[in-house]
């Protein structure tokens, strides 16, 4: 698949991103494939708001389940548990705003270079014993950042390392 010049990619996410800023806030445009998701997760000190371009998404927001289509707009504060899954048969496009930016376009396309290079499968499960080490230290880089919440063992470690200086 040709990608358009920008574009990242993750293979195990099944999305493209093409990321952007405006001020302190970071904007990515996320064309999702079937089946492609973002695992449950929460911002620590940042706001997330997407908005539905093209194409239809469940998403959960704080345990609550929403399938939004075009011109559907949510917004996820700090602390608040969030994912979505395009269960559509067609690619979804949402325009998303993360304020402030912080680290997380360096998050996004350093997963998405580990998905790549065969890191890890669809539930964050490393391949091998080098890449549960790369994972680790991308999880502790960006810990003040993003908590990945899911699978629940993740969660736990999410909860010690934020504790980290």
């Amino acid at each position: 698949m040709m990608l358009p010049m920008g574009d990242i990619h993750d293979p195990v996410r099944r999305q493209r991103y093409r990321f952007s800023h405006d001020g302190p806030d970071l904007l990515a445009d996320v064309d999702t494939d079937p089946g492609g998701d973002v695992p449950d997760h929460e911002h620590p000190a940042q706001t997330e708001w997407w908005e539905v371009i093209s194409g239809e998404v469940m998403f959960t927001i704080d345990g609550e389940q929403r399938r939004v289509g075009p011109g559907d707009h949510l917004r996820a504060d700090p602390g608040v548990r969030h994912a979505f899954v395009n269960d559509g048969s067609s690619i979804a496009s949402l325009r998303v705003r993360v304020s402030p930016a912080g680290t997380l376009e360096a998050f996004l396309t350093e997963a998405a270079r580990l998905a790549r290079a065969g890191a890890f499968d669809s539930r964050g499960i490393p391949s091998s014993p080098k890449a549960a080490l790369e994972l680790l230290r991308l999880v502790l880089r960006h810990r003040h950042d993003i908590m990945v919440t899911s699978p629940p063992a993740a969660r736990a470690l999410s909860a010690v390392l934020i504790r980290l200086p």
